[in-house]
């Protein structure tokens, strides 16, 4: 499994997982991705088999409903005012030992974190077949509070 890390996240997430063991991890500005329109990484994410990972939630799931089979979509919607690069990490962090054991082909990992740094997660499939709202397959909710 590989991540690519969107531009809207800090680059340090990619350097995370490569040292987590997701050797091909990278990120889009390393990939001369940066500023370009969301399909074109989309299309790059999916064609060449990454993992991406975004906070841009809305655009990439209407993107991401439109294939057939994709190598996952994690969602990582942190409040702006927490959106710090440590809470960056620790979020991606626990990502990393969610997805560990298992890809999540044609799914979604959706991470909140809310103003008061509440975490709550939650896994379902889209792919071109979901022709409604996605139903999680599970959700798990966490207080994780950085004091």
């Amino acid at each position: 499994m590989k991540f690519l890390i969107d531009e809207c996240l800090s680059p340090e997430l990619a350097t995370l997982a490569r040292a987590r063991g997701f050797g091909g991890s990278t990120h889009v500005t390393w990939l001369g991705l940066g500023g370009r329109p969301d399909w074109d990484i989309a299309r790059r994410a999916v064609d060449d088999g990454f993992v991406f990972v975004t906070n841009n939630n809305r655009d990439f799931l209407a993107l991401y409903r439109r294939e057939e089979l994709h190598a996952g979509l994690v969602c990582l919607t942190i409040e702006p005012s927490v959106r710090g690069i440590d809470m960056q990490l620790a979020v991606f962090t626990a990502v990393l030992a969610e997805l560990a054991d298992e890809e999540p082909y044609s799914g979604v990992l959706d991470v909140q974190v809310g103003k008061d740094r509440n975490v709550v997660a939650s896994r379902y499939h889209w792919a071109a077949a979901s022709t409604s709202p996605p139903k999680p397959a599970g959700q798990k909710t966490a207080a994780r509070r950085k004091s």
